[in-house]
């Protein structure tokens, strides 16, 4: 109930009106059964936007931070990304990865839409990266179509670190459902699932406009946290 009165009362509304959404290919996001809906990540408003545009409910496996943050800004974060039915996602790989997987495939069982950034993160410097294959398990696992999804324009609006986006408007493009049944049983072949996310990502490449980096994001962010920590390091030990 609080996802509806959210998204139909107060949220949705507000975003429609800060962000005035350019909607393209509604039409191929399925009416009914499961569906994985893969998109860019340039904002923390992507989270809120495609929910508040969507016809149909859409659950998305959003990162375990936003549940546990501390103070009342964290209770705060957790509280709202539960009440609107997010899963939080443990994103430090290994066995975390399969019960990201694992609970994706439960919202899929449902004959809902599954909501996943493949990059595995928010992009930093508004290039698109490297998507992880977990997107590319599930479709295949699941044997749903794969929507893919580009967010246009929320990086200029709010960028990482802007607490309060910009008025300004967005435009959110899906493309054509993406099968995979060709490569039916075959979830457990690296070179496979490798081969589907490229595709999926090159798919949303093609609709974003972006420039690719071909790493993962995570990395690029922690090789540019430990230059930061390097150079401060040798600026307090100037004399």
């Amino acid at each position: 109930m609080f996802y509806g009165v959210l998204k139909y009362v107060f949220l949705g509304p507000l975003l429609r009106l800060l962000f005035r959404p350019r909607i393209e290919g509604m039409e191929n996001i399925p009416e009914t059964g499961a569906a994985i809906v893969a998109g860019n990540h340039l904002s923390f408003s992507d989270h809120f936007l495609m929910p508040a545009i969507l016809p149909r409910r859409i659950t998305f496996l959003a990162k375990a931070e936003y549940f546990t943050g501390p103070g009342l800004k964290g209770r705060l974060t957790a509280w709202f990304f539960r009440s609107v039915g997010q899963i939080p996602v443990d994103r430090s790989g290994g066995k975390a990865s399969q019960g990201a997987i694992a609970a994706g495939l439960e919202v899929l069982s449902k004959g809902e839409l599954l909501g996943i950034y493949p990059e595995g993160t928010r992009s930093h410097d508004g290039r698109l990266y490297r998507g992880r294959t977990g997107v590319a398990v599930m479709a295949l696992r699941a044997g749903v179509p794969v929507v893919p999804c580009a967010m246009v324009g929320t990086f200029e609006l709010q960028p990482p670190g802007r607490v309060v986006p910009r008025i300004g408007r967005v435009t959110i493009r899906f493309g054509q459902p993406m099968e995979f049944g060709r490569f039916a049983g075959m979830d457990d072949r690296r070179e496979v699932v490798r081969a589907v996310t490229d595709e999926i990502m090159y798919e949303i490449l093609g609709m974003s406009g972006q420039e690719y980096v071909d790493r993962y994001a995570g990395d690029v962010k922690a090789e540019q946290a430990q230059q930061a920590q390097g150079v401060a390091a040798r600026l307090r030990r100037k004399p």
